[in-house]
C-alpha cells in the first residue's frame, strides 16, 4: 500500500475526531501565509491508550495478514535528520501559569543530546547521511495568544512560521504545545513538515495532557507532575520519529506504515530513563532493527523484541 493513501485516511480519521475539541476550544485558524498549500500529513501519530484505528484501518485496507510481513521497518529513498536543532514553542494563555512543564521541558530537549536514548534511531541512513545523537535545543517561545486544536495541521506549521527563525539547513525541529486538553481525539501527539519562507521545518503538535489517562505514562519519578511526564513521553516519541522519518517521500517505516515510535508506543521497560544532565523519565523504546534482527530488544505490544530505551 502506499504510504500517501495511508496517511490521507488517517487524516481524515483524526480530523473527525478532533473537530469537537479543534471547533469548541481554538481560535479562528490564520492560515493566509500558507497560499492555500495542501494540509502537511500528519505522521507518526501517537495513539491514546487502547485507541488504534491506525492498525484496524491498514489491515483492512491491505487484506495481508501482518504475521506474514517483516517486523523490521525498510528504508524508502528519503532524507533523515542527521541532526535536529530544536525549539519548543508554548502556544495558548494557559502558559501564563506553566506549573513545572515549561522549565522540564526545557530540561529534556537539553538532555536528550548525546543521550544512550538519542542513540537508539542512530543506526538509520538516509540520503544525506545518518543520524547522530548530537542535538541542540535553542529554548523556547511563548506565545499567549489563543491555541488552535490540533485538527488542521497548516494552523500549527502557521504558528511555528510565525514563532521561530527556522534552521537555514533544514535541521529545525519545532514542537508546538498547546493549553488545550484533547477532549474526545484519540491521538495525543502527531509530528509533520513543512516549510517558512522556503525553509523546510520538522514539527509536531501537543495537547495538554494534565490529567488524561489515555496519555499518561504513570511515571513514579519524583519530583514532577504529571502533566510534564505525559508530555516527556509523548515528546521522545515524536523526535524519534522525525528523525528517522521526517518528509515525503519517506524514510523508515513498516510495512503497516508505523515509524520507531509507534512500533514501541505504551512499552516501558525500566522505570525510568536518565539523560546526560541528570534529568530522569519514564520513556517508551525506540524500535531498532538491528535489536530485533539480534534478538537483543525488549518486546513491544505485539511481543516483537525490537524495542530499545538506551537505559
Amino acid at each position: 500500500m502506499k504510504k500517501w493513501f495511508l496517511l490521507s485516511l488517517l487524516i481524515c480519521i483524526c480530523s473527525t475526531l478532533a473537530l469537537g475539541q479543534a471547533s469548541s476550544s481554538s481560535a479562528p485558524q490564520d492560515l493566509s501565509t500558507l497560499h492555500g498549500r495542501p494540509e502537511p500529513p500528519m505522521l507518526g501519530i501517537h495513539w491514546a491508550r487502547g485507541f488504534d484505528p491506525f492498525t484496524r484501518a491498514n489491515e483492512a485496507q491491505s487484506g495481508t495478514p501482518f504475521a506474514r510481513r517483516t517486523a523490521n521497518m525498510t528504508y524508502h529513498g528519503g532524507k533523515i535528520m542527521p541532526t535536529a536543532d530544536s525549539k519548543a514553542i508554548f502556544w495558548g494563555p494557559g502558559w501564563n501559569t506553566p506549573g513545572d512543564k515549561i522549565t522540564g521541558l526545557d530540561s529534556w530537549y537539553t538532555g536528550f543530546n548525546g543521550s544512550n536514548y538519542a542513540k537508539t534511531s542512530d543506526e538509520y541512513t538516509g540520503t544525506n547521511g545518518q543520524i547522530t545523537a548530537s542535538t541542540s535545543y535553542v529554548g523556547h517561545a511563548i506565545d499567549t495568544t489563543a491555541a488552535s486544536g490540533g485538527g488542521s495541521t497548516s494552523a500549527i506549521l502557521a504558528e511555528v512560521c510565525r514563532a521561530v527563525t527556522p534552521d537555514p539547513n533544514g535541521n529545525g525541529y519545532y514542537p508546538v504545545y498547546v493549553d488545550l486538553p484533547r477532549g474526545n481525539a484519540g491521538y495525543c501527539a502527531y509530528h509533520s513538515s513543512g516549510s517558512c519562507g522556503g525553509t523546510p521545518v520538522q514539527f509536531a503538535f501537543f495537547w495538554k495532557l494534565d490529567g488524561d489517562p489515555g496519555c499518561d505514562p504513570q511515571s513514579t519519578v519524583s519530583g514532577e507532575s504529571q502533566g510534564l511526564a505525559a508530555l516527556a513521553n509523548v515528546s521522545a516519541h515524536e523526535l524519534s520519529e522525525a528523525r528517522t522519518d521526517p518528509a515525503s517521500p519517506g524514510a523508515w517505516y513498516d510495512s503497516r506504515g508505523q515509524e520507531n515510535g509507534d512500533k514501541c508506543a505504551w512499552t516501558f521497560n525500566v522505570p525510568s530513563v536518565s539523560f546526560p544532565n541528570g534529568t530522569q523519565w519514564k520513556l517508551q523504546g525506540e524500535w531498532s532493527n538491528a535489536a530485533f534482527t539480534a534478538g537483543t530488544g525488549y518486546p513491544n505490544s505485539s511481543g516483537q523484541r525490537g524495542c530499545l530505551d538506551g537505559h
